[in-house]
């Protein structure tokens, strides 16, 4: 936090008419003992009383008056280790406290900000605290307490943190595109700003504080003017590159997005399109073009690369690399299901990101879009997509037109369990035939789908509807898992 976020936090802290169970006034150091049984009570009592962080304040006398302190924890030490090593070493679980030495009204301040506990009490030497009114005790003399704290694990999502803190409202408008919400929403623009924060307010892309305000991450990763402006989430703008031939060797293009997501999808999905090859066709009076990869297609896995990522890994976001055969999208994090149940099944580590996409028509409802991917795909008679987990990320490839005869083994396998999985969350069953108009064989070719479908069955993808059925011809099939 720079000072003037370290000022308003002191400001709203005296603002309460008395130490908490989650936040406690000190004028002076005194021990090694105190300081860490204070954390230990501290992020104890924010945990039981839903705060993010406890904070510790030096400087401050208990009639909530400044008189400045003359601790520095920088310089402090216990048994010639550095105060903060020794806290850490004295804590369990290791929680991640940070202090702030800083100058308000002329007066040196300390502020210890401490995350609450998750999950389990945090310990000092071994033993939990917690703040009773102002006093700190210690909690196994309290055990509904020390069971709430267990039973409690606060919900961190990435959605809630805060990517800038402590603008004003006309910063909002200046960080945010504002306009964008109202008109992808077709709702009329406010005509005061006061409404435009109460809206942003209850969607939670800001929060409160006093009398400024704090961006939260999904706010700023749907509306961001400009991803550059939050250095959280700088990384996490999609990334095109299009290359020149089949592999990586030389790039043609590389375009990376400023916008938020929702207001930049649009635009993303418009250019990544442009990059793509189109064949001409002559009609009787018109040229038309007639696009290689399914628009509708394009869309969904941009939104799914978007949407499922794990924010949590740093470093690395959406990718997509263009090939002349193929189109790969890659997105930071495992998924939370296996792949091969990606048409079926939908769960999201960033639901409420998910949520609003929905809402404002970017992605399908739960479990819709990849199904229209592959339903495209087939009409578009392209191979199959693959879905493929790596390390530490996911990566869908979506492949340009192959005859029947230049596909693979594999291509063939994973195209008909993907058909399979179509036919039945349409309420339909793959049968020979349909298999034969999904690859366009010939009916005289019966026995080349007979042969995939049984390749298919011993890569244990599929199985028949009805085993005990005699007849081959009207043997119908489905994934493994239904």
């Amino acid at each position: 936090m720079d000072k003037d976020e370290l000022v308003d936090l002191l400001k709203q802290l005296l603002k309460l008419p008395k130490e908490c169970e989650w936040v406690e006034f000190k004028e002076n150091f005194h021990s090694f003992e105190e300081i860490g049984e204070r954390i230990s009570a501290l992020s104890n009592g924010a945990c039981l009383f839903n705060q993010q962080n406890g904070y510790l304040v030096f400087g401050i006398r208990d009639n909530i008056s400044v008189v400045g302190t003359n601790f520095n924890p920088s310089l402090h030490k216990v048994k010639h280790i550095e105060l903060e090593n020794a806290l850490h070493q004295y804590l369990s679980p290791r929680i991640d406290f940070r202090f702030y030495k800083f100058d308000y009204e002329e007066k040196s301040i300390v502020i210890f900000e401490i995350p609450a506990a998750n999950g389990e009490p945090t310990r000092f030497n071994y033993t939990g605290y917690i703040r009773v009114g102002s006093y700190t005790r210690k909690l196994y003399e309290f055990p509904e307490k020390e069971k709430q704290i267990w039973n409690k694990k606060l919900s961190k999502s990435f959605e809630g943190e805060l990517s800038k803190k402590n603008v004003l409202a006309s910063d909002i408008i200046k960080y945010l595109d504002t306009q964008s919400y109202f008109d992808l929403l077709k709702l009329p623009y406010p005509m005061k700003i006061e409404n435009v924060i109460d809206k942003f307010l209850s969607e939670k892309f800001i929060k409160s504080s006093g009398e400024k305000y704090h961006i939260t991450n999904l706010g700023a990763i749907l509306f961001a003017k400009n991803l550059e402006d939050f250095d959280s989430l700088s990384r996490k703008a999609p990334r095109v590159i299009v290359y020149e031939g089949r592999n990586r060797l030389r790039t043609k293009r590389d375009q990376v997005g400023i916008k938020g997501y929702a207001v930049g999808f649009a635009g993303l999905v418009n250019w990544i399109n442009d990059q793509l090859p189109a064949n001409e066709e002559i009609g009787k009076a018109f040229r038309t073009e007639t696009r290689m990869y399914p628009v509708i297609a394009i869309r969904e896995l941009v939104a799914n690369t978007l949407i499922h990522q794990d924010f949590k890994e740093t470093g690395t976001g959406p990718l997509i690399e263009i090939f002349n055969d193929r189109i790969e999208f890659t997105n930071p994090g495992l998924p939370l299901i296996t792949t091969n149940r990606f048409i079926d099944e939908f769960q999201s580590r960033n639901e409420v990101l998910a949520s609003f996409m929905r809402r404002i028509g970017i992605c399908e409802e739960k479990g819709s879009g990849i199904d229209k991917v592959i339903s495209s795909v087939e009409l578009y008679q392209l191979p199959a997509p693959d879905f493929q987990t790596k390390e530490k990320h996911t990566k869908t490839i979506m492949y340009a037109f192959k005859e029947f005869n230049e596909m693979d083994k594999n291509d063939k396998i994973r195209a008909t369990y993907q058909h399979a999985c179509l036919q039945y969350v349409s309420n339909e069953k793959m049968t020979n035939q349909s298999l034969r108009n999904r690859f366009k064989i010939a009916e005289h070719n019966y026995a080349i789908a007979s042969r995939i479908i049984r390749d298919t069955i011993q890569s244990e993808l599929i199985k028949e509807d009805d085993p005990d059925s005699k007849s081959r011809k009207y043997a119908k099939y489905i994934p493994y898992w239904a």
